[in-house]
Parts: structure tokens; sequence; C-alpha cells
């Protein structure tokens, strides 16, 4: 009897309902993702707005490709393991999407977009299960380097580039004068500013070394050696940078190295510097021998035709969990009418006055000022200025915390930020945490106390702020907050500034608490 040929089967030993179930599986992997992402688009529409606007963050564009390409490579190895839900994943995907809500009603953006990418290897993990979710575990913790993170780095990168750089003037001979991030040498002015920090190099750098260290090397030793020195080779390379720069300007009497000239002679150095930290890395490469084979398609086993019950059901829990939270987001917002509220200024109290004019011209640079107090005071012989800027209805760039709101600019070419640290203040029987600030300009130096008022406290620290922002408004009661500064002229002697802040501080905060409380208790009816 003649056999008749079977071509609908052993399809590279897959079955035709396995490769009809393979397409279901993908295409609920795919559905869930689409539905994660239309529920979280605006998160995911703040980290493409970075990406676009700055340079340091425009790598995220190439995240997800890169992470798809990983993916894709390890296909033959993902076609022999098997498919099965894992409902403990639902959990874990529940507390994170709890994350995102309180990053919400905290509006800190980056918290938002990490836990908005945490979502999505939750969600592959919930619907295909341990096996699935282990085998693409790089490729999709890689996703994480999409989230524009790492601006907190910029201050401490900046200090320690000035220490280095100034140091090693020193060691060279050349005088210096420093003021904070500012100093003089004999030829010219320099300044350490966001640019010089090396934030962007040593982003990059992390995340390209990363990547190398996955692909190049199979021992978790090697790997972790060859992130390290992507880690640290940028911050030294970024400090010599920033002394041969200045050692160009000085040499050629500030001819070079002080334009255009700066920063492409900064990407070209920082160019020379990754290439030869690659080439040396490649020594100890393991990507050749020993690396992982794909199974062939005579030799990888039949996977186990799925229970799509189980993924379908996986699928829809895990859609209904991610669904929640940006629905318990919205009915929180609705939660009270918002409105412009009605600060009043402090009246007198103890010796001191309100007076007409302004002590100094100095203003914070705030990108969008709210409503707020700008008054002078006197005791007849002494002067404060008090600046109280009040937030209700917090977003992005409008907000207590953000980085956009500055004492100084980094471009101001009257004043400067010459130290900060923080204090412990005595306000009646109680201690006040301050942050405190000195500020110059050619004719003027001005000593400036701020905290931030938030659910009814006084703090210093950003992430307690945004703590409170985040439990004040789940409760019900809003998000308003305040910036409060109060500053005084120090050139002549800052102990008799500190003095005088010390004193106004204590006779003036119960007014400034009580105008701060009446603004948050004069809402709008709903």
């Amino acid at each position: 009897m003649d056999t008749l040929p079977l071509p609908a089967i052993a399809v590279a030993g897959r079955t035709p309902n396995l490769l009809k179930s393979e397409t279901l599986v993908l295409a609920l992997v795919a559905s869930a993702l689409f539905w994660l992402l239309a529920w979280y688009w605006d998160t995911a529409l703040s980290a493409i707005a970075i990406w676009r606007k700055s340079d340091t963050f425009a790598h995220g564009w190439l995240i997800a490709p890169i992470s798809g390409w990983l993916i894709w490579t390890r296909r033959h190895v993902l076609a022999t393991l098997e498919l099965r839900p894992n409902f403990l994943a639902l959990p874990v995907l529940a507390l994170v999407g709890f994350g995102w809500l309180l990053a919400r009603l905290a509006e800190v953006g980056v918290a938002q977009q990490f836990t908005l990418v945490l979502m999505i290897p939750l969600m592959v993990w919930a619907i295909l299960g341990n096996q699935i979710v282990r085998a693409l575990a790089f490729p999709l913790f890689f996703l994480l380097f999409a989230v524009p993170f790492g601006d907190f780095l910029e201050p401490p990168l900046m200090e320690h580039s000035a220490n280095f750089v100034i140091a090693a003037l020193r060691l060279t001979g050349i005088p210096v004068y420093r003021e904070g991030l500012y100093f003089m040498i004999p030829t010219g002015s320099w300044s350490v500013v966001e640019a010089c920090s090396g934030l962007r190099y040593l982003i990059a750098s992390v995340t390209l070394g990363l990547l190398y260290a996955y692909l190049t090397y199979r021992s978790w030793s090697r790997r972790a050696l060859f992130i390290a020195a992507a880690f640290i080779v940028p911050i030294v390379a970024n400090w010599l940078r920033a002394y041969m720069i200045v050692m160009i300007g000085h040499l050629s009497g500030m001819k070079y190295a002080v334009g255009v000239d700066h920063l492409l002679y900064g990407w070209v150095f920082f160019g020379v510097v990754m290439l030869l930290l690659f080439w040396i890395g490649s020594f100890w490469r393991e990507d050749v021998e020993g690396s992982e084979a794909p199974h062939t398609d005579a030799s990888r086993p039949r996977r186990v035709e799925p229970s799509l019950g189980a993924l379908a059901a996986a699928t829809v829990a895990a859609a209904a969990m991610v669904a929640a939270w940006p629905l318990a987001a919205a009915r929180i917002d609705e939660i009270g009418a918002y409105g412009t509220p009605v600060l009043n200024t402090p009246p007198a109290a103890g010796q001191w006055r309100p007076v007409d004019g302004r002590l100094s011209n100095w203003t914070p640079r705030f990108v969008n000022l709210q409503p707020h107090i700008a008054q002078a005071y006197s005791d007849g012989t002494r002067g404060v200025g008090l600046l109280v800027v009040y937030y209700r209805y917090q977003r992005p760039y409008v907000q207590v915390v953000s980085r956009t709101n500055t004492l100084v600019s980094g471009h101001d070419r009257e004043w400067r930020s010459v130290g900060e640290s923080g204090r412990t203040l005595v306000a009646g029987r109680d201690e006040l945490q301050t942050i405190e600030a000195s500020l110059r300009s050619r004719a003027a130096q001005l000593l400036v106390w701020r905290w931030n008022w938030i659910d009814g406290q006084y703090v210093t620290s950003p992430y307690w702020t945004k703590l409170l922002q985040a439990k004040s408004k789940l409760l019900g009661r809003g998000d308003d907050g305040a910036i409060v500064m109060v500053y005084a002229l120090a050139q002549d002697d800052p102990e008799v500034a500190e003095r005088t802040l010390q004193d106004f501080v204590r006779d003036m905060l119960p007014g400034i608490t009580s105008s701060l409380e009446y603004a948050r208790r004069t809402r709008p009816a709903s």
C-alpha cells in the first residue's frame, strides 16, 4: 500500500495544532502589551518627550528595537520552552501597579516610567510562565534603560569634576580661586555646568557596556568587571577631559577649547576612550567558544501544546490588573475641585513690619511661578525678604519638587550659588530643618533659607515631600504644597545674617503657617 506524504505534519517538529496555538499565544501577548500601553500612554509619552529634547537620554529611541532584536535571536530557544501561565506574578503586578499610582499622585515622572516598564516582564511572566521570562530576562530588563533616569547624579558629578580639575590645576602649579562650581585662573574664569558633569557620557557608557558584556561574555564575573569598568572609566575620563579643556584654554590664551570645539573635543575624547575600553575588553571575549548553540530543527524537542484556556485567563487577569490603577488615579483626581488659592501676606509679628520695595533684585528661577508672596520686612534696622510660592494641582514642571525650580540658573550672568548645606533651626518649641544657600553677585551677597510645606508639614527632603504629597492626595486631602524662602543680605557679616534670619523665623513662622493653612482650607466647593 502506498504511503501518502504528510507535508502538514512535522514542520520543524511541530504539528499544525501547535503552530496555530503559537499564533494565538503571540496574539494574546501582543494584545496584552498594546492594552498596557493604551492605559499608560501618557506615561510613555512623558519618556518620549524627554528623549526628543535631551541629548543625554536620546539613546532611549534605540532600547526597544535592541530588546526586540535580542528576543528575536533567542527564538530557537523559546520554541522549545513550556508555556505555562504563572498566576503568582499577578500579586507582584498589582504591587508594581500600586507603585505607579503612588508615583502618579506624587507626580514623580521617572517612577511612573519605571513601573510602566516593569509591568512588561511581569505581564509576560503571568501569561507565558517561568521558563519564557527566565530566557528573556536580559532583553526585558534592558527595557529599563529606556527610562530617562540619572539626573540626580548631575550635582555630585559636577562637584567631583570641579574638585579634580582644581586639584590638578594646583598640582600643575596654576593658582586657582574657587567659589562653589566657579573658579578663576590667571588667564580666565571657568564654571562647571550641567554639560560638564559627564552624565551623558556615563549613561551612554553604562548602556553600551551592559549590552556589550551580555553579548561578549558568558561568565558573570567577567560581565560584572566589564560593567564596573564601563561605570568608572567615563567618570575618570570626564575629569581628565575637563582638566585638559581648561589647560588648552589656559595655554592658548583662551583661544581654543572655549566655544563649540569645547563640546566637540569632549565627544571625540569620549569616543576614543570607549573604543579603547571595548578593544581591551575584547581580549577576554567568550561569545565564540562555549556560546549557546540554538537547537536545530531536527534536534529541537517538541513542545507540548499549551492550555489556551489558562493563557486566556492569565491574560484577562493581567489586563484587569493593569487597568485598575489608571482608573483609580482618575477617580482620585475627581475628588474636590481645583481653583486659585487665596494666599495672604503674613501680618506683622514681633518687631517685624512689612515694608515697600525689595531687599534685592534676586529672584529664584522657576519656570512656572505660581501664586506667591514676595514681601520685604524690617524691624527698623534689619531687613529680610520672604518669598512663598504656592502650588495646587501639581503636575510636571509645576510642582514643589522640580528640577526647574532653582535658586540660580546655571546660565545666570549676575547671580551664582557658592554653596548649600542643611541646618537645624529652633522655631518656638520645635526644630525646623532648612536648606541654607549662599548666593553672590558683583554687588551683593545673600543668605537664603528654604524649606517645603506639604500636607501641613515643613520638610526639606524631596523624597519625603513626594511621599507626603501622595499620601495627602490618596486620602482625599488634595496636593497643596508650597516652597518657603527667607533671605537677608550677608556681605558684611554672614553670622549677622544668620541671626537676622533666625529672629525673623522665630517671630514670623506662625503667621506664615497660618497663611498657608488658610490657603489650603479655602478650596472652592465641588
